[in-house]
Order: C-alpha cells, then structure tokens, then sequence
C-alpha cells in the first residue's frame, strides 16, 4: 500500500526492531532467552506461593497476581515479535492487531491498579500489623483484584472503540513490534485529536490516581519506619518495601514517558526500545526482584525443591 494513498486495511505489516536479517537473528535469541526467564519466573513464582501455605496471606496473593498479569502481556508481545524477527511474513490480520492492543492493553492497565493496592497492603501490613489480617480480609482482597482487572478492561474498551472508528490508513506498515495505540494512531488518515486525547486523559488519570495513592502510602509508613524502636524491625520493614518500590519506578517510569507526553514528542524508534523494555524486560524482573530480596519465598522454593529431590529419592 502506498504511503498517501488512503484505503481500508485488512492486515498490517509489523517492521519490528530491526531490519538487519543479522541483527534481527541476534535480537531473536535474546528476547527468547528472556521470555523463557519470564514464563519460568512468573509461573514459578505462582506455583510457589499457591504451594506454601505459608505465602497464603495477602501480600503474596496480589504477588500471584502481579506474576500472572506479567506473564500474560509478555506472552501476547513476545512469542508474535520472535515470530516476526524470523519470517518473511510479517503481517498481522486487522482483527489480529486489535486483539493484540487491547489484551495488551488491558493487562497493562491492571499492573498499574495493581502496584497501587499493592502499596496499599504495605501500608496496612507496616502500619496496622495486630489489623493487617482482618483489614485484609479474603473479600476485601478479592474486592479488589477485581477493580484491578475491571480497571483494565474498561479502559482498553474505551480505546480500542475509538480506533475501530478509524476507517482508513495512509499505510498499512507499522514501524514497530506490536500493534501499540500510537503508531497506529500516526497511519490513519482521519483526525485522531480525539483518540489522542483520550488516551492521554485516562493515561495521565490512572498515573496520577496510583501514583498519589502510592506515594501517599510510603510517606506514611516511611514515618512509621523512622518511629520504630528497633533497628531490625526497621531493616526489616524497609527490606519488605525496596522490591516493590524497584518495580513501581522502573515500570510507571516508561509508562510516563511513552504515554503521558505530547504526540509532537512522539519518536518511533526511541519509544521502540523503551516499549522493549516494559513489554519484554520488567515481566522478566519482576520476579527477580521479588524472590532475591525476599526470604520467605526463597524458602519457600528451597522447601519444594527439597521436597521434589526427596520424593525422586524414594523412587527407584
């Protein structure tokens, strides 16, 4: 399709990161060791903590949570991105680009609501530690999980519905790995203020929303930290709080910069290697991050492979 030439489109062509057959080989083996550290870190983290009943509390069910929507976003980018880097064929069908956007989407939007209530349990857990349990009760923790992931399908709706109103594109060769809003947003043809507005009121609203709440929460057990009287129980409480704060900056930190920026500011190939990194990096972290610096679930996992070495033992 020509660039200029406005027409409907029933496929796209993802260029992804790179057009170099050399270059492209080398990014591919990468990214499939990464992905494979992301799918056994998140899925074994899951495993651990739905194993031990001693991470049966709610810390460590909104961790679960964490893990499963890291390994959902991951899986929808990366397995198509390594299909890309390979073949010849780099098309992806209409249909196709908008179920990937809005899956993506809408786990994206999850983790944000979800690294606030995150915050949120700290908070209790520091703050209130003879309430934390009955605060955090099952209904209230199912509670919101469930305005986690509601959260993110309302609003993965709300954009998805307005790019569908885009009818026709300049071009059908998306310079990028996956189907994301704004470099689709730059090939259509009509006037997308609208969609560009939208996404960067409910962005900057969800940022500001989680952030103030975030912020809000460590500020207040920041002051209960500084208040206690033994040093253990301060190292302690700041040693359960430095991993989530690590995975809030380093994940709102690329949302704010691709998202919550004006479409004048918008570069292809930098938000390329920044997307990178929150889409295919940060789900593989994650799980680094919580289980190096936390002893419960390193003994958790040193117990179910005990376990597991044990139970091959006995078998002949």
């Amino acid at each position: 399709m020509e660039k200029g030439n406005c027409s409907t489109v029933s496929e796209f062509i993802l260029l992804g990161l790179s057009d170099l057959p050399e270059l492209s080989v080398f990014l591919s083996l990468v990214f499939l060791l990464i992905y494979g550290v992301t799918v056994m870190g998140n899925l074994g983290m899951i495993a651990v903590i739905q194993v031990s009943s001693q991470l049966h509390t709610p810390m460590y069910f909104f961790l679960s949570h964490l893990s499963l929507v890291d390994f959902c976003y991951s899986t929808i980018i990366v397995p198509k991105m390594l299909t890309n880097n390979i073949s010849k064929d780099k098309a992806i069908s209409f249909l196709g680009c908008m179920v990937q956007f809005y899956l993506f989407c809408t786990f994206v939007v999850t983790e944000v609501i979800l690294l606030a209530v995150m915050a949120y349990d700290r908070f209790v857990a520091i703050c209130y530690p003879l309430l934390y349990l009955v605060i955090m009760s099952q209904k209230l923790c199912m509670g919101l999980i469930a305005v986690c992931y509601l959260c993110g399908v309302v609003c993965s709706l709300i954009h998805m519905c307005l790019a569908l109103e885009l009818l026709s594109y300049r071009s059908n060769v998306i310079n990028h790995f996956f189907c994301d809003l704004p470099p689709l947003l730059s090939l259509a043809c009509s006037d997308v203020s609208m969609n560009e507005l939208v996404l960067y009121i409910v962005t900057t609203f969800n940022e500001v929303t989680t952030i103030v709440i975030i912020i809000t929460s460590y500020l207040l057990i920041l002051i209960t930290i500084l208040r206690m009287r033994s040093a253990e129980g301060r190292r302690k409480a700041f040693s359960t709080c430095a991993s989530h704060l690590t995975a809030i900056i380093v994940f709102h930190g690329t949302i704010l910069f691709i998202y919550c920026r004006p479409s004048s500011d918008y570069s292809l190939e930098t938000d390329k290697v920044t997307t990178v990194f929150y889409t295919v990096v940060i789900p593989m972290l994650n799980p680094l991050i919580y289980s190096l610096r936390n002893k419960d679930v390193k003994g958790a996992l040193r117990k179910m492979v005990g376990f597991k070495l044990l139970f091959q033992g006995l078998i002949p």
